[in-house]
C-alpha cells in the first residue's frame, strides 16, 4: 500500500520500521530531502521579517546597500521563473516565492526611508514591474531565458558584494539583521543537500554553494563588527 503525502513517499520507510530495522539510505535520504525542502519553504515565510522589523523600528536604512537589495529581487525573480519553467517540485523551490515577496516589500521600505527618490529609482522600479510578469510567465525566447538564468548567479553575487564591501569600508553593518542573514546561510546549506537528492540542475547546486560563502561572509561581518555591550558602572557611595 502506497503512503504518500505532499509528494513525500513514506511507504518504504514505514515498511522497514514495521520489520524493525532501519530504512536503507536510498529509501530514507529522498524522504529527508523532501521534509527539509518543505522546512525551508516554511522558514522562508519569515526569513526577511527580522530585517524589515529592524528598519521599521529604527526608521533607518543606515549601512544598507540599496543596490544589493534591488539585485536580490531580480535574482529571486529569475530563479523562480526558471524553476517554474523546468517544472521542478514545489519543495525544491517553494522558498523563492516567499523570499521574492518579502524582498519586494523590503525594497519598498528601503525606498520609503531613502527619501527623496531620484528619477533613476523610479525608472528601475517601473522597468521591473513591466518585465517581471513576462519573465515569470516564461513568455520569452527559450535561448534568452537560458541566458537570463545563467546570469542569475552573477546577479546574486553582485547582490551580496556591495553590502559586503560597504560593511568592510564602514567597519559596521548598520541596520543589517543577523537573524535574516543567518537564516539565509542555513537555508543555502540545507538546499545543497535537498538539490542533490531532487536531482536539480548542477547550476542550482552551485548557486546554493555560492550562497553559503556569501551569506556566511555577511554573518561573519555582523559578528566581527558588532559593538560590545556597554557595561554599566556600579555607583559608589
Amino acid at each position: 500500500m502506497e503512503v504518500e503525502l505532499l509528494g513525500m513517499n513514506f511507504t518504504c520507510v514505514l515498511a522497514s520500521l514495521a520489520e524493525r530495522h532501519l530504512p536503507e539510505n536510498d529509501c530514507l535520504l529522498p524522504l529527508i530531502a523532501k521534509i527539509l525542502g518543505y522546512c525551508i519553504v516554511a522558514a522562508s515565510t519569515t526569513v526577511k521579517l527580522p530585517q524589515i522589523y529592524i528598519i521599521l523600528k529604527h526608521r533607518s536604512v543606515r549601512g544598507l546597500s540599496v543596490v544589493a537589495f534591488e539585485l536580490e529581487v531580480v535574482g529571486f525573480t529569475v530563479a523562480l521563473a526558471y524553476c517554474l519553467h523546468k517544472g521542478l517540485p514545489f519543495s525544491a523551490y517553494g522558498e523563492l516565492v516567499f523570499l521574492l515577496l518579502q524582498a519586494i516589500v523590503l525594497v519598498a521600505i528601503i525606498y520609503y526611508y531613502s527619501q527623496p527618490l531620484g528619477a533613476k529609482t523610479w525608472i528601475k522600479a517601473s522597468l521591473y514591474c513591466a518585465v517581471a510578469p513576462t519573465v515569470l510567465a516564461g513568455q520569452i525566447h527559450p535561448v534568452l531565458f537560458e541566458v537570463l538564468y545563467a546570469s542569475q548567479h552573477a546577479i546574486f553575487f553582485f547582490a551580496r558584494i556591495p553590502q559586503i564591501w560597504k560593511n568592510y569600508k564602514n567597519k559596521s553593518t548598520g541596520e543589517l539583521s543577523f537573524l535574516t542573514n543567518f537564516m539565509n546561510f542555513g537555508g543555502s546549506a540545507v538546499r545543497v543537500f535537498t538539490s542533490l537528492q531532487e536531482n536539480a540542475p548542477t547550476s542550482m547546486i552551485l548557486g546554493s554553494v555560492m550562497g553559503i560563502v556569501l551569506n556566511g561572509t555577511l554573518v561573519s561581518q555582523i559578528l566581527m563588527y558588532r559593538k560590545p555591550a556597554v557595561k554599566k558602572e556600579k555607583k559608589t557611595m
